[in-house]
Formats: C-alpha cells, structure tokens, sequence
C-alpha cells in the first residue's frame, strides 16, 4: 500500500489538532485560575481587615489610598523577580529593619494562599 504525502499531512494536521484539545483545554483552565488569583488578590489587597493595602499604597482604581508608601505601579519592572515581591510583603523588615510595612505573612495577618494571590494582583500593578 502506497501513502501519499497529502494523506500524511492530512493525518499529521488531524493528529495535531487531535493532540492539542487537551493542551489548549489546560493552557484555559490555567489562565481562568491565574484570573481568579488575581481577581482574589484584588479583593484582599483592597479588604481593610486584610491586606488593607491602601491604608498606606496609592492604586489605581483604589478608593481612599494612602500615601505614605510608594503607589504600587509599574511592580513588574520594580519587582522582575516575583519571589522577591513576595518576601517584601511577607516580612518588609528582613530587608529594611527600619520598614513601616508590616510584616503580614510573618505575623499571620494573612495567610499563605491569600499572599499569594494578593502577589498575583500586585505584580500585574
């Protein structure tokens, strides 16, 4: 039997769109979690009992910021390295003894799951 080339880059084209279903049905579910991580994020970094992120920090869309802290803009090219973003709101004074910012992971002001979503929100900033 004898396979031409455009039946082989006919099943070859079906084979990838066949195979890609799953992937691009993952790549999906992933982006949807990314969004609600953020969204999460949001809502806790703008929540006064957690977060409570504008008592000190300027942001945009923020109703009565404060503006003792930096505003948080532009946090990707301040914070290239999101872990390091992380830390800095986990605990501020490991690197600046002298920071205001309160140490909210450190002392439990929020937990692990919500700083991390509060990151996703701040580095999208």
């Amino acid at each position: 039997m004898t396979i031409s080339k455009k039946h082989l880059v006919g099943t070859t084209g079906l084979l990838i769109s066949v195979l890609s279903i799953p992937l691009l049905t993952t790549s999906m579910a992933f982006a949807a979690d990314a969004g609600n991580a953020v969204a999460e994020g949001k809502d806790l970094a703008f929540d006064r009992k957690k977060g409570n992120c504008l008592s000190c920090h300027m942001i945009e869309d923020g109703a009565s910021p404060g503006n003792i802290a930096p505003p948080l803009i532009a946090m990707k090219a301040r914070f290239p390295d999101k872990a390091k973003l992380r830390a800095q709101i986990w605990d501020a004074t490991a690197a600046n003894p002298d920071s205001p910012m309160p140490p909210f992971g450190k002392h439990q002001v929020i937990s692990d799951a919500e700083l991390d979503k509060i990151v996703e929100y701040v580095w999208t900033l």
